[in-house]
């Protein structure tokens, strides 16, 4: 069970948005608050990003080619060719004949910078503990070797917009939609094995990842904290302690969220019944279910289904 793809299609709720970005110096460009993550990806040049806000650890942060910028609550932030060039107020793109994207233009006539600027629609009102425990903005950089898949899908996006060819319109919202899970692959797999908390760590314990992709595997199964021990290899205390270290919250309560969003999803994506959804969701009578769905949404299933397909 790959647990990291299915945590973030849990999350997300609709297809990536994204624009291209050509910047001369100078030029400096204000991205509002996006409801979903942001992300950046530096195709040709330098430049900087500047996150808004007063948080002491927020600092500008010099980019590269190669360059990828992953903001997990899409915090509003300024890209500019230097921190002290004044922004402007980002302008809806332009949409060019045979172009895959729309592009945004700016700046006057000196040192050229291209990006892939977008978000991903995320609902972060009930956001997975994976991403909730992300830091708030991951720097990968692709040079020297570093994240050869992430370089690989970055170069494959560079080459499809500066040449775009037969297929480029199919190619290029796939290349994007993939590049969220390289981000997340990269960033976990760069947490150094004796540094790495939480879920970086929790993907790859012994005890605790084969209980995760367990309770992922089959969320309808009647796991209890002893079940998941024994495929943990560790007594029910020490299961208990080092699944909630890790994951940040008890066995239980993860299985419950887990449940819940399996459901939640269901009702989204497909016209099963209620009482499929249900009994694919771990609850053995309609009743029971719609009242644990009620506590978690706030809603009977039902509502919350006529209420997400009426948006």
């Amino acid at each position: 069970m790959d647990i990291l793809s299915e945590a973030l299609g849990s999350m997300r709720t609709g297809r990536p948005r994204s624009v291209r970005t050509h910047g001369r110096a100078p030029w400096g460009l204000r991205l509002s608050p996006v409801a979903g993550a942001g992300f950046h990806v530096v195709l040709y040049g330098t430049c900087w990003l500047v996150p808004e806000g007063d948080a002491p650890d927020l600092r500008p942060i010099a980019l590269s080619p190669g360059d990828v910028v992953f903001l997990r609550d899409g915090r509003g932030h300024v890209l500019a060719d230097s921190p002290s060039t004044p922004p402007q107020e980002a302008q809806p793109p332009e949409f060019r004949p045979g172009a895959p994207l729309g592009t945004v233009t700016i700046g006057a006539d000196g040192p050229r910078t291209s990006l892939l600027c977008g978000h991903y629609h995320l609902d972060q009102g009930r956001p997975h503990p994976l991403v909730r425990q992300l830091p708030e903005i991951i720097h990968l950089s692709t040079r020297h070797g570093r994240h050869s898949e992430l370089c690989s899908a970055v170069q494959l996006l560079g080459s499809e917009l500066e040449n775009p060819r037969i297929g480029s319109a199919g190619i290029v919202p796939a290349l994007i939609d993939s590049l969220l899970l390289y981000i997340l692959r990269a960033w976990i797999e760069e947490q150094p094995p004796t540094e790495a908390r939480g879920w970086a760590a929790a993907l790859s314990d012994s005890a605790v990842a084969p209980a995760l992709a367990a309770v992922h595997e089959d969320p309808a199964a009647p796991w209890t904290v002893e079940s998941l021990a024994g495929r943990a290899g560790l007594s029910r205390a020490a299961f208990a302690r080092r699944f909630t270290a890790l994951v940040g919250e008890p066995p239980m309560a993860y299985l419950t969220r887990w449940r819940m969003t399996t459901a939640a999803r269901l009702l989204r994506e497909s016209d099963a019944p209620l009482t499929t959804v249900a009994a694919r969701s771990g609850y053995g009578s309609e009743y029971a279910f719609a009242k644990a769905f009620k506590r978690e949404y706030g809603q009977a299933p039902g509502g919350y289904r006529r209420d997400v397909r009426a948006v």
